[in-house]
């Protein structure tokens, strides 16, 4: 949990997306989330953890669909949802005075 905590813990907006290879929706979502990094560039940090391999972090952050995005600001979080979220809502939540 500890390099969560370092994850977190940055001085710019965190989208933390946990997913599996075998989750449908988590697939359509990383293209999303590439796209999101490459646009936002040094703007935001977009991370992807695979439940699979972090099952007791999935645990902690009850984690239950997939894929689950949080937003992080000053490791305190601050936005959670399940499923497929759009691009554009993504980008507004994380460029938004929301996520000031």
């Amino acid at each position: 949990m500890s390099k969560f905590g370092d994850i977190i813990n940055v001085n710019v907006p965190v989208l933390i997306s946990f997913y599996t290879e075998w989750s449908d929706q988590s697939q359509v979502m990383k293209s999303v989330l590439q796209s999101i990094a490459n646009a936002l560039e040094e703007k935001v940090m977009v991370v992807r953890i695979d439940v699979d391999k972090n099952k007791d972090l999935a645990e902690a952050l009850k984690i239950l669909g997939l894929p689950t995005h949080m937003i992080y600001k000053r490791g305190q979080m601050i936005w959670r949802q399940s499923g497929i979220v759009s691009y554009e809502d993504l980008v507004y939540m994380m460029t938004s005075e929301f996520s000031e």
